[in-house]
């Protein structure tokens, strides 16, 4: 049995990072954090990976902060600063990242769901924050949830703490899709199908413009834009897309193909 906090595979363009503390609900200490951050890097690095599923092992994906570590003073400033590296990779890495939120999926697997682009939840997950009630900050989701779900949403969740259950979590933008447990596997490949339906360069670039129109004047971004539309334009991709619509099919992007010098 691999004991890693976590543990990463990659198989048919997918890295499938998982938390791996099943006898703590996946509770989050320093050792995690940094495990998730090193195979968070390594799958953005990697050429073969356009979709990185993050998820949990076991009845949980993360119950959060490991209360008995943060009691014992074993959560310091080096749990923070491999937590944002985490977090930080998986929402600028040129991927498309996605959590699949299961059973108790609050606290800190909240906010590790909200560094992901996309969020499947199955239909008993249970959703929320609380780290205020336990006098801290909810530091990975306090700079993400208004974005997500507005800035009243996003006071109401993280200043007073309430769970909310998955379909108003979905009616509130917090994730995209509520599963039946049984139908995980199933919704999860229809989601892949998806994400090997879109262009692989097209999709990096239209991640990062969106991220950056929280941050620039959009007439500041246009140069930019018109730089990566060019390169989209000059890619493999464009050519199979192109060619796709000449013969009436379906443009295929995966396996990807090395790219045009």
């Amino acid at each position: 049995m691999n004991d890693a906090p976590v543990t990463r595979a990659v198989a048919e363009g997918v890295a499938w990072i998982t938390l791996n503390r099943p006898a703590v609900l996946n509770a989050l200490n320093t050792d995690l954090a940094a495990a998730l951050a090193d195979h968070a890097e390594a799958a953005a690095a990697d050429p073969t990976v356009t979709l990185v599923v993050v998820r949990g092992v076991g009845r949980a994906f993360s119950s959060g902060m490991d209360r008995t570590a943060l009691a014992a003073g074993a959560i310091g400033e080096a749990f923070y600063r491999h937590w944002i590296r985490a977090l930080n990779c998986l929402e600028d890495m040129p991927k498309i990242s996605l959590a699949v939120l299961h059973g108790h999926s609050i606290g800190g697997g909240l906010q590790l769901a909200l560094a992901c682009d996309l969020r499947l939840a199955t239909d008993e997950a249970v959703i929320g924050l609380g780290a205020t009630r336990h006098g801290l900050i909810p530091d990975g989701a306090v700079l993400r949830l208004a974005r997500v779900v507005g800035l009243g949403r996003a006071k109401e969740l993280a200043l007073l703490n309430d769970d909310v259950s998955p379909e108003a979590a979905r009616a509130i933008g917090l994730v995209n899709w509520v599963s039946a447990a049984a139908d995980l596997d199933r919704t999860l490949r229809s989601v892949i199908d998806k994400v090997r339906a879109a262009s692989p360069t097209a999709a990096a670039h239209t991640k990062r413009l969106l991220h950056e129109s929280f941050h620039r004047d959009p007439r500041a971004t246009i140069e930019d834009v018109v730089k990566a539309q060019n390169e989209c334009m000059g890619s493999w991709e464009i050519d199979e897309a192109n060619r796709a619509w000449q013969e009436r099919r379906e443009p295929v992007f995966y396996p990807p193909r090395p790219r045009k010098v």
